[in-house]
């Protein structure tokens, strides 16, 4: 049973990883209040990274920040590892 969990977690937290880069970017556009980048981190410390590194990509986010450009990947690698090791 809490292998389902983490993998319910792993999913939900990696959506909402996606969404808020996708949020951020857009409130950018608009010059509008952002999200902090303590908040990014965190969202992908937490298991989070790989949703927030496809959202990097895929609105091209950050991308320009090289702790994020590098930062982010490493991080999802990590954490994939460790997802594999343990849940799978």
């Amino acid at each position: 049973m809490g292998g389902e969990i983490s993998i319910v977690y792993f999913v939900i937290i990696n959506f909402i990883g996606f969404f808020i880069m996708g949020l951020d970017k857009r409130k950018a556009q608009k010059n509008q209040y952002r999200i902090s980048e303590r908040t990014l981190w965190l969202l992908a410390i937490v298991g989070g990274a790989t949703g927030t590194t496809i959202g990097m990509n895929q609105f091209r986010h950050k991308t320009k920040h090289l702790q994020f450009k590098i930062g982010f990947p490493l991080l999802m690698v990590v954490e994939l590892f460790l997802f594999a090791y343990f849940i799978i």
